[in-house]
């Protein structure tokens, strides 16, 4: 499996392989498995049928590292659309933004300006702001994105990287903010100096990480937030919860549209707060080599979601 993700994570790097995908009909075809559609009304009425077993959702437009500071501000405007809609549609919803997509690469200044915006704007419409964690280069500058919104929209929440070595160190430096964390594996290919490299260190991580966050959930010092389709994994973490007498609602399961539906539909009916990520948009490719590599697996899915 190590060898299908390395795969994986190399083409999503190659740019023939790119251009090459988004004309291929098959290829789009085979997103459908992750993402309704391009569109974001794809994805809003999507996400309205979800709603409907009490699950909540978040809403992310696909494109990372721009190339100029014009597009960070076409970025911001979409999604200060994007909220509006939200409220429109009566949609208890959230929006998912990568700080690349603002600008982060151009001028951090604008970024923040950009962010702190949006989250002003989630606010007004009764929703939130959530900032991915992109590669292992943006890592210092995210957590001081994060520790500026956060400290004037506090229901602001960023995802962090269980693979990374220093996450630990991380979350407790964001400790006294009372940060909301929603806690991925990691996508991205990074060296061996940075990161695990097999998936069972991976695994390890991850776990004790997220015993530490429900720790400190108990005191009220993080809301932690458990982005992964591991079901054995989510089952021990939910154990681990109630054996220390934290509340179903003081955290939550974040998957990813289309997948472990039926898992995702049981957590809610269990009583969990679940919560199911769309993206959409064209700028899918390399989020969708990344989303096949997390899980080497869904080659399988989506070859059998292709051909039956």
């Amino acid at each position: 499996m190590s060898i299908v993700r390395s795969i994986l994570l190399a083409a999503a790097q190659n740019q023939a392989i790119n251009d090459f995908a988004l004309k291929s009909r098959v290829v789009k075809r085979a997103t459908r498995a992750f993402m309704p559609g391009e569109r974001p009304d794809d994805a809003l009425d999507a996400g309205a049928v979800l709603t409907k077993d009490g699950r909540k959702l978040l809403y992310t437009k696909l494109g990372e590292a721009i190339t100029n500071i014009g597009e960070a501000d076409a970025v911001r405007d979409h999604y200060l659309w994007l909220f509006d809609q939200l409220k429109e549609r009566g949609l208890p919803a959230c929006v998912s933004i990568k700080p690349t997509q603002l600008g982060l690469d151009q001028s951090e200044a604008r970024c923040l300006e950009h962010c702190l915006a949006l989250a002003t704007k989630a606010e007004s419409v009764g929703s939130a702001l959530w900032i991915d964690m992109e590669d292992s280069s943006y890592v210092d500058r995210t957590l001081a994105l994060y520790e500026t919104v956060k400290a004037t929209s506090p229901r602001t929440g960023l995802a962090l990287q269980a693979y990374l070595f220093r996450t630990p160190k991380d979350i407790e430096r964001l400790r006294p903010l009372k940060p909301i964390i929603r806690l991925v594996k990691g996508a991205y290919a990074e060296p061996a100096t940075v990161a695990f490299p097999t998936k069972s260190d991976t695994d390890a991580a991850y776990e004790a990480i997220s015993r530490t966050m429900l720790d400190w959930a108990t005191t009220g010092e993080c809301t932690p937030v458990f982005g992964t389709h591991d079901i054995a994994l989510l089952e021990r973490l939910v154990a681990y919860a109630d054996g220390i007498r934290v509340e179903k609602g003081k955290y939550e399961i974040h998957m990813l549209y289309g997948i472990r539906e039926k898992e995702q539909a049981r957590f809610r009916r269990d009583g969990h707060a679940v919560a199911t990520l769309i993206s959409y948009g064209n700028a899918w490719f390399r989020w969708y080599m990344r989303r096949l590599a997390e899980r080497p697996a869904n080659v399988l899915f989506v070859a059998r979601s292709i051909f039956g």
